[in-house]
C-alpha cells in the first residue's frame, strides 16, 4: 500500500511541477508580449520626439559619424541625409558632426569629405563643424578635414594620415601539412595578394604604388580642408602616426577644445541641440531592443530557478 501511495504522490508531484512550469512559460510569454507592445509604443513616441524641430527658435543641428566608415555602416548616406535635412531647416544656425570613428574605407571617406564641401558651398552662411569625442582617425579625419572647424578634447585621438593594407601568407603552412594549391588564373596579376602563394616582389611594388597614390589623395584633401592652419614643417604630420588633441592643436589638425554642448552654448549661444542623425528603421531598432530584453528575461529566470526554468 505504501508503495502505491508513494507512486501516487510522485505522480501528483510531477503534475504539480508541470503545472508550475506551464504557468512560468505562460508568464514568460506574457512578459515578452508586454515588452513587444511597450517597445513599439515607446519607439513610436521616441521616434517622433527625437525628430528635428521639436523645440522652437534657433537650433544647433547634431549629426553623428560613428563606427567604421564603410558601405555596411551606411555612414555616407546617413551623413548626407542628415546634412540636407539640417541645413534646409530654417531654425538651424550651425551643424555639429559628432565624430567617433577609427576610419575605414578611403572611398567612402572621400565621398563624405566631398559631400561636406558641397553642402558648405550650398549653405555658406551655416557653419559645419566637427567635434571629436574619443577618436577621429584615418578615414574619419579625412572626412572631418572638409569642415569649417574641428574641435576635440585634449585626450582625443586624431590624425593617422596614412593608408594601410593588411594581408598574410599561408603558403608555407600549406607545404607543411601537405595541401596542394590548385589555383588557376587568367592574367598574371589576377591573384595579386592571394595568401596561398609566395610573395611576389613585382606585385608588392604595384600595391605600394597604389597605397602611395591613395596617401597622396588623403594628404591633398587634408591640405585643401585645413589650409594654412597646418604646421607643415613637422615631418611626421603625414607619416600615418596618430596624435592626441593636445598635440593636434599645435599642428593645426584641430581648432580648439570643445564638446557638442559647450560649442553650441559658447559659440552659438543656444542649448537647443537637435539630433538630425537619420535613425535606423524603427522595426530594426525594436528587434534589437526586444532581443536584448528577451535575453535578460531568460537569464533572470534561469538564475532564479537554478537548473533551468523548472524547479
Amino acid at each position: 500500500m505504501n508503495k502505491e501511495q508513494n507512486v501516487a504522490e510522485q505522480y501528483i508531484l510531477e503534475i504539480i511541477k508541470e503545472q508550475r512550469a506551464s504557468r512560468r512559460w505562460k508568464i514568460f510569454f506574457r512578459l515578452i508580449l508586454i515588452v513587444v507592445v511597450a517597445t513599439i509604443i515607446y519607439q513610436s513616441f521616441s521616434y517622433k520626439n527625437s525628430s528635428a524641430g521639436d523645440k522652437k527658435g534657433k537650433q544647433v543641428a547634431e549629426i553623428s559619424l560613428t563606427g567604421m566608415i564603410a558601405a555596411d555602416n551606411d555612414n555616407y548616406r546617413k551623413l548626407s541625409d542628415g546634412l540636407s535635412a539640417a541645413l534646409e531647416d530654417s531654425n538651424t544656425v550651425a551643424v555639429i558632426i559628432k565624430a567617433n570613428s577609427p576610419g575605414g574605407s578611403p572611398v567612402y571617406s572621400d565621398m563624405i569629405f566631398n559631400e561636406i564641401l558641397r553642402q558648405r558651398a550650398l549653405h555658406p552662411k551655416i557653419p559645419i563643424n566637427v567635434v571629436i569625442e574619443e577618436m577621429c582617425a584615418s578615414g574619419c579625419y579625412y572626412a572631418a578635414a572638409a569642415a569649417n572647424a574641428i574641435y576635440a578634447s585634449p585626450a582625443s585621438i586624431i590624425g593617422s594620415i596614412g593608408v594601410i593594407y593588411t594581408g598574410f601568407g599561408l603558403n608555407q603552412m600549406m607545404d607543411k601539412i601537405g595541401v596542394d594549391n590548385r589555383l588557376i588564373i587568367s592574367g598574371k596579376n589576377k591573384a595579386m595578394g592571394y595568401p596561398f602563394l609566395p610573395p611576389n616582389l613585382e606585385q608588392q611594388q604595384m600595391q605600394q604604388v597604389m597605397l602611395d597614390e591613395i596617401h597622396e589623395q588623403f594628404i591633398a584633401a587634408v591640405k585643401k580642408g585645413r589650409g594654412k592652419r597646418l604646421e607643415l614643417t613637422n615631418p611626421d604630420l603625414f607619416s600615418g602616426r596618430y596624435w592626441i588633441g593636445q598635440d593636434g592643436i599645435k599642428l593645426g589638425l584641430i581648432d580648439g577644445f570643445a564638446t557638442v554642448d559647450s560649442l553650441a552654448r559658447d559659440k552659438y549661444k543656444t542649448d537647443n541641440i537637435v539630433d538630425f542623425t537619420p535613425q535606423s528603421d524603427p522595426l530594426d531598432r525594436i528587434t534589437k531592443k526586444l532581443t536584448t530584453s528577451v535575453f535578460d528575461l531568460v537569464k533572470q529566470n534561469v538564475l532564479q530557478n537554478g537548473n533551468g526554468l523548472i524547479n
